[in-house]
């Protein structure tokens, strides 16, 4: 076994269709409510026209690093990050692809701006104003387990708060039907070295392993689990929710697994 990554969660974001912010989850994953309407991701550090430009891909992640950053209370300026999706922006992809084999003159520059997998991180550090380590990583299925390791590493290599935001969008063409994605969803966290008041702790050790999402036994948060790459962080959201001490598995890479122990101050 290898030694244990210790963070503690100081800012949590998070959208998916029936819950708007990480708030609205908490509420949904107690009890407490019922899925509601979502509309467009809030992705209010962007400026107006950079709001209008912006793919549904970048719209998602912003919206749920902000609100991870704002909970935190940390400045984005000073915060490395790490973005991580499993497939990019797979309707950009998709456009891209058909309009090369169509009538590759026709072909949008502003769309290929937002087809690579660093657009939400170009537009995150540029409207921050942040001038700290940015990170893409592409990790296919278990892309949410490879960025939080990368993430965790990080805080405690550098000792400093570290923003994680992973997200994905299904796609609306061929490529759309090549992946397990059938709606969007993006979670962060803000990861600190220190307590610092924070009242969750996260003891990462990657592990030999392949798990999957165990069941919740709540229809929408097993749908949602089971909708997104990304939303592999469903069952760690969960437990979040419950402000429990608890043990859980999320895939990294292929034939490594995460072992997460969730710490609760009270």
């Amino acid at each position: 076994m290898s030694a244990a990554l210790s963070v503690w969660i100081s800012g949590v974001g998070l959208w998916a269709p029936g819950a708007a912010d990480w708030h609205a989850f908490r509420e949904i994953a107690t009890g407490a409510a019922a899925p509601g309407g979502t509309g467009r991701p809030v992705a209010d550090v962007l400026p107006p026209n950079e709001r209008r430009r912006a793919p549904e891909s970048v719209l998602l992640a912003v919206a749920a690093a902000g609100q991870a950053v704002h909970m935190s209370g940390r400045d984005p300026a000073t915060l490395p990050c790490v973005f991580a999706s499993a497939h990019g922006d797979q309707v950009i992809t998709d456009y891209m692809c058909e309009t090369l084999a169509g009538n590759p003159r026709e072909l949008s520059p502003t769309k290929f701006h937002n087809s690579v997998h660093n657009a939400p991180a170009g537009y995150w550090t540029i409207a921050t104003g942040c001038h700290a380590s940015s990170s893409a990583v592409s990790g296919g299925e278990e892309a949410f387990g490879a960025g939080l390791l990368e993430a965790a590493t990080l805080a405690v290599a550098d000792d400093r708060d570290v923003l994680l935001a992973s997200y994905d969008i299904a796609g609306t063409g061929p490529l759309g039907g090549m992946t397990s994605t059938t709606g969007p969803f993006a979670v962060a966290l803000v990861l600190s070295p220190r307590a610092d008041g924070a009242a969750v702790r996260l003891d990462i050790t990657p592990e030999r392993g392949n798990s999957g999402n165990e069941a919740l036994g709540d229809a929408w948060l097993d749908g949602l689990a089971a909708s997104n790459p990304s939303a592999r962080a469903v069952p760690l959201m969960h437990a979040l929710a419950l402000t429990r001490p608890m043990a859980l598995r999320v895939p990294a890479a292929r034939g490594l697994d995460l072992h997460i122990d969730i710490g609760v101050v009270a």
